[in-house]
């Protein structure tokens, strides 16, 4: 019984701390943004706008854990795992002049997406077996 249940409650619990997170995170970006600009290299508008982003994506996520999960999970890893390859791609190629601990920012951001991404699938195979 306990592995029927961790089954139908792990793929909503993943969404639920993802969405929580992002919107959590965006909005201290965004509040944050012009103290972030320096020791980054983040400019503040696109702190700004990133922050606002997150926002509203952590608020849609947390929209799909509630009202069915199973349904929403495989286009929200999907966008997670698209995500972590453009912030890869994004600081590799230099087109913000972010300082070291801004491109460790950036990694760790994207590491951390797709470890969501990771888990959200997990969670979706784990559900339909």
């Amino acid at each position: 019984m306990t592995t029927i249940t961790s089954r139908r409650t792990l793929l909503p619990t993943v969404l639920r701390v993802d969405g929580w997170s992002t919107a959590l995170f965006g909005a201290a970006l965004a509040l944050t943004a012009p103290l972030l600009r320096d020791p980054l290299g983040l400019p503040t508008p696109f702190g700004l706008l990133f922050g606002a982003v997150m926002i509203t994506g952590g608020a849609t996520i947390l929209t799909f854990a509630v009202r069915d999960p199973h349904r929403y999970a495989r286009p929200v890893a999907a966008v997670n795992a698209a995500s972590a390859l453009a912030m890869t791609a994004f600081t590799a190629a230099g087109i913000l002049d972010l300082t070291g601990l801004g491109i460790a920012f950036f990694a760790a951001g994207a590491a951390l997406v797709a470890l969501f991404a990771a888990l959200e699938y997990a969670g979706l195979r784990q559900a339909t077996r």
